[in-house]
C-alpha cells in the first residue's frame, strides 16, 4: 500500500469515510439496542447504563488517539519516515497499558460502579454480565483506538471506514447468533451481545494492524510496543491531555446542562433528545471536517510550510461552513416529519422544530470552533484552546444558559441561544489566535534534511 503524498489529500476526500465511519460506530450501539429490545426492556436498559462506564472509559484512550493522530501527521510532513514504526508502537503501546488498567477497573469494580445508577436488582445483574466481557474487553477497543487513529493520520480513513463496516456486519450476525439462537448456538441475551461486540472488535483489531504494517512501509517490531521512545509518548501526552481535557469538560457541562433541562419537566427533556438525535447528523459533520483538516494542517506544520496552513485552515473553514449549512438546511426542510418519527405530541413537535431552526445559527458556529480548535491541535498550540474552551464554558456558558434557560425562563429557546453564544464566542477567541500566527513556534518535529529523489513527496 502506497503511502499518499500530501498533495493527493483535499479536505472532502478524506473526510467523508470519517464521516461515514462515525455514523457506523453509533450504527454498531443502536443495532445492539435495537435488537435487545426484542427480549426486553429491561436488557437495553441494562445495556444502556454498562454502556455510560465503556464511554467514560473511551476517553481515557482518546488521551493517546488523538495525539498520536497530531503527532503521526506532523512527523510524515516532517519525512522522518524512519521513526513512524517507533512512534506508532509507543502509542500502541502506551494505549495497551491504560486499557488493561480499564479492563481491570471494570471488571473488579463492576459492583460499585453499577451501585452508582441505583439499579434494581435484575437490571444490576443484567448489566454486571455485560459489563463483565464488554469492560473485560477494553484492552482491545484501547489498542483498536491507536491505530484506527494513526492509520487515518496517513489518508487511509476510506479504508478504516471499511473496517468499521465490517465490524457492524459481524456484530449483527453475532448479535442475531446470540439472540435468537441461530444454527443452535445458545441464546445468551445480553451475554452474547457483549461477546458479538468484542468478537467483532478483534477482528477489526486484527485488519487494522495489518493495514497498520501496510501503510507506514515501515516495520513495527514487537519491542516497540514495549519499549517505549520516551520523546515520542511525551509530544503524544503533550497533544493528547489538553485536547481530552476538552472533551472531558464538555461532557462534564453536559451533565449540568441536563440537570438543568430536568427542572423543567419531562416534556422538555423529551425534546432535546429528539433534536440533539436529529442534529446529530450535522454535530458528527463538523467533527469529522476538524479532523480531516487537522491532518492537512499537521503534515503542512510537520514540513515547516506555516504559511500554506495558515491558509489552509481558512480555506478549510469556508468550505466546512458551507458544507455544514448544506447538512442543516436539508434536515430543516423536513424537520417536521423527522420529528414526528419520535413522537406526536404537537407541543414536543412545534417546539423541537423551532429548535431546529436555530441550528441555522448553532451549527456554523460549532463548525468554526471544531476547525480552529483542531487546527490549533494539529499546529501543537494544544493548551490553548482546551484554555479557552474550559474557561468560556464554565465561567460564562454554564451561567448564561442558567440564567436564559432557568432564571428568565425562556427554556429551551433560550438555553440554545446560549449554546450559540458559546460556539461562537469560543470560536472568534480561537480565530484571533490563530491569526496571531503565535502557534508557529508550537510544531513537534523539525522537517528532516533533504533527501534524494526516492523520498520525494512536497506538500
Amino acid at each position: 500500500m502506497r503511502q499518499p503524498a500530501a498533495r493527493e489529500l483535499i479536505l472532502f476526500a478524506i473526510t467523508w469515510p470519517i464521516f461515514i465511519e462515525s455514523g457506523l460506530q453509533m450504527l454498531m450501539r443502536i443495532a445492539d439496542t435495537f435488537m435487545l429490545s426484542q427480549v426486553s426492556d429491561d436488557a437495553v436498559a441494562a445495556v444502556g447504563v454498562a454502556n455510560q462506564i465503556i464511554q467514560m472509559a473511551m476517553l481515557v484512550f482518546n488521551f493517546v488517539a488523538i495525539g498520536s493522530a497530531v503527532v503521526v501527521s506532523q512527523y510524515i510532513g516532517a519525512r522522518r519516515e524512519g521513526e513512524l514504526g517507533r512512534l506508532a508502537g509507543s502509542a500502541i503501546g502506551v494505549n495497551f497499558v491504560f486499557g488493561v488498567g480499564m479492563s481491570l477497573l471494570a471488571v473488579s469494580f463492576s459492583g460499585p460502579l453499577l451501585h452508582l445508577f441505583g439499579l434494581e436488582p435484575s437490571l444490576f445483574h443484567l448489566a454486571q454480565r455485560y459489563l463483565y466481557v464488554a469492560g473485560g474487553a477494553l484492552f482491545v477497543q484501547a489498542v483498536l483506538t491507536a491505530l484506527v487513529a494513526v492509520i487515518q493520520s496517513y489518508g487511509y480513513t476510506r479504508q478504516t471506514m471499511l473496517v468499521a463496516l465490517g465490524m457492524n456486519v459481524l456484530n449483527v450476525i453475532g448479535n442475531c447468533l446470540f439472540i435468537y439462537g441461530l444454527w443452535g448456538v445458545p441464546k445468551l441475551g445480553v451475554t452474547g451481545v457483549a461477546i458479538s461486540t468484542a468478537a467483532s472488535q478483534c477482528i477489526g483489531l486484527i485488519v487494522s494492524y495489518v493495514l497498520l504494517r501496510k501503510a507506514t512501509g515501515a516495520p513495527i517490531l514487537w519491542r516497540y510496543f514495549v519499549r517505549w521512545g520516551r520523546e515520542h509518548v511525551r509530544k503524544v501526552l503533550r497533544i493528547g491531555i489538553p485536547s481530552s481535557a476538552v472533551t472531558l469538560s464538555y461532557s462534564a457541562s453536559q451533565f449540568v446542562i441536563l440537570a438543568f433541562i430536568a427542572t423543567l419537566g419531562a416534556q422538555m427533556m423529551t425534546t432535546r433528545v429528539y433534536t440533539q438525535n436529529i442534529m446529530f447528523i450535522v454535530m458528527i459533520l463538523a467533527q469529522s471536517l476538524g479532523r480531516g483538516g487537522q491532518i492537512l494542517v499537521g503534515r503542512k506544520i510537520g514540513a515547516g510550510r506555516q504559511d500554506l496552513a495558515y491558509r489552509e485552515v481558512f480555506a478549510n473553514l469556508r468550505r466546512s461552513l458551507l458544507i455544514t449549512l448544506a447538512g442543516v438546511c436539508l434536515l430543516c426542510l423536513v424537520r417536521v416529519p423527522l420529528l414526528e418519527l419520535f413522537t406526536r405530541d404537537r407541543e414536543i413537535v412545534s417546539l423541537g422544530a423551532s429548535l431546529l431552526l436555530l441550528g441555522f445559527l448553532l451549527e456554523p458556529g460549532r463548525n468554526f470552533n471544531v476547525i480552529l480548535e483542531k487546527s490549533l491541535q494539529a499546529a501543537g498550540d494544544a493548551k490553548y484552546p482546551m484554555t479557552v474552551s474550559i474557561a468560556v464554558t464554565w465561567l460564562f456558558s454554564l451561567p448564561l444558559t442558567y440564567l436564559l434557560g432557568i432564571r428568565l425562563g425562556y427554556g429551551l429557546p433560550g438555553m440554545w441561544s446560549a449554546f450559540i453564544v458559546d460556539e461562537w464566542l469560543r470560536g472568534i477567541i480561537l480565530f484571533f489566535r490563530w491569526k496571531s500566527r503565535k502557534w508557529e513556534n508550537k510544531a513537534l518535529v523539525q522537517r528532516a534534511p533533504p533527501r534524494d529523489a526516492e523520498g520525494k513527496a512536497a506538500l
